[in-house]
């Protein structure tokens, strides 16, 4: 019984002592033939606390390649003292430090232009570099042929000499340097994705040089398309004479609908109205890339908005789209505009594009009697358009553009009962999302629209106010001959799902109907919230003006409910 007693006292002592001895810490000193300053070992970025003697001696093996990086290029460890229990020491031999190389180059590999990105002292046969920037400078100009399409590339340096106690010489070797370019493409999951998009709008095409980086970024655009999701990364398969690239594409349902729809009997006329709004978006049903956009809006007696638009892109698998579009506008009993046009329009690159067309208008006077010098009269115009855009994406469920820059420009006639008169219309728009880090952002646009002309009517001018456009006054209640619309919003996003922001609008108007000019202002707070039914938006604005004061009834709530199905 005594034996089994003093086995387990034994172990016991035993364990303990081994258990509190690999508890300790253990602590690394740097020592070399010279004086190391504090502020020298701080620049190695190194640890000198350990829970255990084999991580002390990996960082111990990891600190040379760190002193020839510093210019120490004869440097090696002299060997590993144990002071006592807990501190070791390791013992470097150092050297000459270098401080610069002279590396010599072919310029059949390297032009100048490329070199003066990485070092300020370049020549026609060498440059020079200090010693700690060496890596990063070859790092660099390996993504330079690896992005000209040399996916093997490979550089070093050869015949390192001292040239004196300050500059090494070395030359600069580069292999694998073939180009590579993309010979074929490949979409797996989704057989019928429109091929077009490729060419034109994420601008993968076949002969391009390939550039993993670019594919990558072109692969993030088709994602941000909306019929369509990226499963996994793109893979390239080289072969010895050819490049095929891989895309793992599955198409995603992306109709939208929103709207909310009543109607209620007119007492005098005993007819039914329709009030309340309707948007139908539908995309891509037909593997086309194809949109039909109808939209509805009406409040059953002072407004009604009807617009319905078709696009097909990449006619012909050209970058050649064409697009017709045709909208009716009724205010009440005072006027009825319909206006139809068509566009032609050419995909420059996968950001830009711009457009030729043909526009109508057509407004006819709906009151009874004729008023003399009234701002409202039958008439007809018809106009020659031009415009471009730009639209650059990102990777953002809830802001998926980034920056986006459009100009239309309208040239033409208005003809009424007595007269002629040329006109000209434009109209600009320009947003863009300031990201200051992953949740906070600052977004800004500006909507200018301008009509020029020797006289104007009321049904022919612009209109504008709501939800989309400067918010806290009823929609399209502002008629203008010329405006402008400045919405800024600082975002901060909640968490994947919701989002909330500031509401600051700023607007200038002018009315040559009324000779009236206008300064207006806009303040309040939104809502963004991903639901399981769509993208439900509410907005709270209050809207005053230089002629109106801040009144508490004049706040709008703006909601909106888009769903995807």
């Amino acid at each position: 019984m005594k034996y089994f007693l003093y086995l387990f006292l034994y172990l016991y002592i035993y364990t303990g002592f081994f258990e509190s001895l690999y508890a300790q810490n253990l602590q690394l000193e740097i020592k070399a033939e010279k004086q190391l300053s504090e502020d020298f070992i701080d620049s190695l970025q190194t640890t000198l606390i350990f829970k255990n003697y084999i991580s002390l001696e990996k960082e111990v093996d990891s600190l040379l390649p760190k002193f020839e990086r510093l210019g120490f290029i004869d440097s090696e460890l002299k060997t590993i003292i144990r002071k006592n229990d807990s501190v070791y020491q390791a013992q470097f031999f150092l050297g000459n430090r270098w401080k610069v190389i002279k590396i010599y180059y072919s310029q059949e590999d390297f032009s100048i232009n490329e070199l003066e990105l990485i070092a300020s002292d370049v020549t026609a046969t060498y440059f020079i570099l200090a010693i700690s920037q060496t890596e990063v400078a070859l790092e660099t100009l390996n993504r330079f042929k690896t992005e000209d399409g040399k996916s093997f590339a490979k550089l070093n340096l050869t015949n390192i000499t001292k040239t004196d106690n300050k500059t090494l010489s070395a030359y600069l070797n580069l292999k694998g340097g073939s180009m590579r370019t993309i010979d074929n493409i490949v979409i797996k999951g989704y057989d019928q994705f429109p091929i077009s998009y490729l060419r034109y709008y994420a601008g993968i095409k076949k002969g391009n040089t390939f550039n993993q980086k670019k594919v990558i970024e072109q692969n993030d655009l088709l994602n941000n398309l909306g019929f369509v999701n990226t499963v996994k990364p793109p893979e390239a398969l080289f072969r010895k004479d050819s490049t095929s690239i891989y895309f793992y594409l599955k198409k995603r349902n992306n109709n939208l609908f929103d709207g909310i729809l009543g109607f209620t009997t007119n007492e005098e006329t005993q007819k039914l109205e329709f009030n309340g709004y309707l948007n139908l978006e539908l995309n891509n049903n037909l593997n086309y890339g194809e949109q039909l956009l109808v939209n509805y809006k009406a409040d059953g007696r002072e407004q009604l908005n009807f617009r319905v638009r078709a696009i097909m892109p990449y006619l012909f698998t050209s970058p050649l789209g064409i697009s017709v579009e045709l909208k009716i506008f009724k205010r009440d009993s005072t006027f009825i505009t319909t206006d139809q046009q068509v566009r032609v329009s050419y995909q420059v690159n996968p950001t830009s594009n711009f457009y030729i067309g043909y526009k109508t208008y057509e407004s006819s006077d709906l009151t009874d009697a004729i008023i003399a010098g009234s701002a409202v009269k039958d008439y007809n115009s018809k106009y020659l358009l031009i415009g471009a855009a730009y639209k650059k994406l990102q990777a953002r469920s809830f802001f998926p553009v980034k920056t986006f820059i459009g100009l239309d420009s309208e040239i033409g006639n208005r003809e009424t009962s007595d007269s002629k008169e040329q006109q000209f219309r434009i109209n600009g728009n320009i947003s863009h999302i300031f990201n200051l880090n992953s949740r906070n952002s600052i977004y800004l646009e500006n909507n200018t629209s301008v009509l020029s002309s020797e006289t104007y009517l009321t049904n022919e001018l612009f209109r504008f106010g709501g939800i989309n456009s400067i918010r806290g006054f009823s929609e399209n209640s502002i008629d203008a001959s010329l405006f402008s619309v400045l919405n800024t919003e600082y975002r901060y996003l909640l968490g994947n799902t919701t989002y909330i922001h500031s509401i600051i609008d700023l607007a200038y108007f002018e009315n040559q109907t009324l000779n009236l000019t206008e300064e207006l202002y806009s303040f309040g707070l939104g809502l963004g919230l991903q639901t399981e039914a769509g993208i439900f938006k509410l907005n709270i604005a209050n809207g005053v003006s230089t002629m109106q004061n801040f009144k508490f009834s004049n706040t709008k709530i703006h909601i909106s409910l888009s769903s995807r199905f």
